[in-house]
């Protein structure tokens, strides 16, 4: 497929490519100036990213409401849509211990990367690598904008999402140390199965499924602003699986009807 807008230059996972360079070179500049600033500024800098994450959690959540969706499922469909997603998808993510996997992960890279260290090194930077990680991989535009890529409809979304990541990595390794850097795996590893699984696909997803997609990622960016906003430790990672259920429900209420 040739996109019109001249993304279709560009090879197919340019995308992710230069979403994980700006995530080095972001996380490089925020360890730099990390170590310039004192913990109150730093501590500072992640409560700010989480409100904006929340902000960005809120106009993704804003979808639950898109005509599209309710045309499709009918208009009291929708909210229990997410809600049966994020609960569904929770007792599978929960189930496969996803969350304890992610931090088993984050671990396992301190100990290659970084050295054995002391507890508390270890614990900030499976914080880095889980939170990061999860605000990087989680949102609309990484998922969307992976499978656009795979389908050959361009890599505009994703180059727009490196921009933005590339500043919030220099903010996030400032405030959560080197475990940010390391993200850019599970970015490359996620985005890049996710762009495999849009040139497989051959064709769009439905745009309905899209929408309730793009609300309960929105709900589980929530989740990942409580964690920045030291309220409550929500276990994101569980709810991975919430992504893929919604879809899978659209397309049942619309058999259904």
């Amino acid at each position: 497929m040739n996109d019109s807008s001249g993304g279709g230059s560009v090879f197919v996972g340019a995308g992710t490519v230069v979403n994980v360079a700006a995530i080095l070179a972001g996380s490089g500049i925020g360890l730099l100036v990390g170590n310039r600033l004192p913990a109150r500024t730093r501590a500072v800098v992640t409560d700010g990213l989480g409100l904006v994450t929340l902000l960005i959690a809120g106009l993704s959540v804003v979808a639950v409401t898109d005509r599209v969706l309710s045309d499709a499922v009918g208009p009291s469909a929708p909210v229990l849509i997410v809600l049966g997603a994020v609960i569904v998808g929770g007792v599978i993510g929960s189930l496969l211990r996803i969350e304890h996997r992610l931090e088993s992960s984050g671990s396992w890279l301190q100990a290659r990367l970084g050295g054995s260290g002391d507890a508390g090194a270890r614990a900030q930077f499976v914080e880095g690598f889980v939170t990061a990680s999860l605000v990087f991989c989680v949102g609309p535009l990484a998922i969307l904008g992976s499978i656009t890529d795979g389908l050959g409809g361009g890599a505009e979304q994703l180059l727009l999402k490196s921009a933005l990541d590339g500043f919030a990595s220099i903010a996030f390794a400032a405030s959560l140390g080197v475990g940010v850097m390391a993200s850019a795996i599970a970015v490359a590893a996620i985005q890049g199965s996710l762009t495999v699984l849009g040139a497989v696909m051959g064709s769009f997803v439905p745009e309905a499924h899209v929408v309730a997609l793009t609300a309960t990622g929105g709900v589980l960016l929530v989740g990942v602003a409580l964690r920045l906003l030291n309220i409550r430790p929500v276990a994101v990672g569980d709810m991975l699986p919430a992504l893929l259920v919604a879809p899978v429900l659209v397309q049942s209420i619309v058999w259904l009807r």
